[in-house]
């Protein structure tokens, strides 16, 4: 079984976990570049931790075969 080859549907509301995700890393990055979201650092690592581990959750979900 090949990891990225498997076919999975996802549905708008399950892409919402996953944008975030990948946005706050984006953020959290940049954020040490530029002072603008220095602030936000520790915001945007609470923001990606969760939807990292959702993100992950259902993508382990829709990988196992339906029963």
């Amino acid at each position: 079984m090949n990891f990225f080859t498997q076919k999975m549907p996802w549905n708008n509301l399950e892409f919402i976990p996953l944008k975030l995700c990948v946005a706050s890393i984006y953020l959290y990055i940049g954020s040490h570049f530029h002072t603008l979201f220095e602030h936000y650092s520790y915001l945007l690592l609470g923001v990606f931790a969760p939807t990292l581990v959702i993100t992950m959750y259902l993508w382990i979900q829709k990988m196992r075969p339906a029963h």
